[in-house]
């Protein structure tokens, strides 16, 4: 007799032991994915930090990253290159778990920051503090991330009836996203060139000139939102079975939706805060990880890693691929991200889920 799942013949084929045996492989898996998205995400780490106007071989980089280089090649990396690459590490990892959970909550794949104009709200803050106020460096972060708030629960609010809905959330988040938008656009017709294009730069998303004080305010940030929205994932769980079941199950149901856009605006908030509104980041990883994850519910780990990547690696390419000149990051992510929603849309028209 063949063996069945992997038993021996004659082994308990109860659906007890069947479920624990699946939900044993999925955490092999996703333990696997997330290890393997680690190394890469370390080696594409290393090769950024190799590069520039004095190329510094890859062992070499290891090396000081861990204390061991010399003096002359500890500085270039640790001082002048590390600092870009830490904050695309932590904004791309805040970026892609923002992403899941907004997607997993809603049901929708359409429901990330990006789209439903969460990002667009601080944008709009940051574009009037530079074009209207006139502040600049940190002030400027401060207020993007008090704008995404602000629109997080303008959009929440708008969207409630009796309960939010993916479906109605999404909506009103595009709706406010326009009407954000034309904000921006009215600000930058009505100043001087030179601010404007300030402006740009900024609503492009860039990682320019990034240095250990963007790191030192992210870091701590992201030390706390991350570890908070690990433990509040748990509620994605019940959450994913339909609000009758997750209150027939004790859960309180707006109360843990809050509780996770809170935590998700928060890092989008902080991320968008730090590099900009950088496009299709939080987009793209969710449902890249829960492919690679093997998973079609929750993935938070490997998002993160994917967001990590992904603005790592589009980092190197805005850095070295397009000849001499650097690139805003948020350009090559909306080069690999627009293609992605297109396909998307297409073929949730054709499965017959478009609406």
């Amino acid at each position: 007799m063949a063996t069945y799942l992997g038993h021996r013949p004659g082994a308990d084929r109860s659906p007890r032991v069947v479920v624990a045996w699946a939900r044993r492989r999925r955490r092999a898996r996703v333990a696997t994915v997330t290890l393997a998205l680690a190394a890469v995400c370390f080696a594409v780490l290393c090769v950024s930090l190799s590069l520039g106007d004095v190329d510094v071989p890859v062992l070499d980089v290891a090396r000081s990253l861990f204390g061991a280089g010399d003096g002359g090649i500890g500085y270039i990396v640790n001082e002048l290159r590390l600092p870009r690459a830490l904050v695309a590490i932590l904004a791309g990892g805040a970026f892609g778990l923002s992403g899941a959970i907004f997607q997993t909550l809603m049901h929708n794949p359409l429901a990330s920051p990006d789209i439903i104009g969460i990002t667009a709200g601080a944008s709009a803050a940051a574009v009037l503090g530079l074009l209207s106020f006139g502040l600049d460096g940190f002030a400027v972060s401060a207020v993007a991330f008090a704008g995404a708030l602000a629109t997080a629960a303008a959009i929440y609010l708008l969207a409630w009836r009796k309960g939010v809905t993916g479906y109605r959330l999404v909506l009103v988040g595009i709706a406010m996203a326009a009407m954000l938008t034309s904000v921006v656009s009215y600000s930058l017709t009505r100043t001087d060139v030179y601010d404007a294009r300030q402006a740009l730069v900024w609503l492009t998303g860039s990682l320019n000139a990034k240095t250990w004080t963007t790191v030192q305010i992210l870091g701590p940030i992201t030390a706390v939102l991350v570890p908070l929205a690990l433990l509040a994932g748990r509620w994605l769980t019940t959450l994913q079975l339909g609000d009758n079941a997750a209150w027939a199950l004790g859960v309180s149901v707006e109360r843990c939706r809050m509780g996770l856009i809170v935590v998700a605006v928060a890092l989008v908030g902080a991320a968008t805060a730090a590099v900009g509104p950088v496009a299709f980041v939080a987009f793209v990883s969710g449902p890249i990880a829960r492919r690679l994850a093997g998973d079609n519910g929750i993935a938070l780990v490997p998002s993160a890693l994917v967001g990590a990547l992904v603005l790592t690696a589009a980092d190197l390419a805005a850095q070295r691929a397009f000849g001499a000149g650097q690139l805003p990051v948020g350009v090559v992510t909306s080069i690999v991200g627009a293609p992605y929603l297109l396909w998307l849309l297409a073929n949730t028209n054709r499965v017959g889920r478009g609406g």
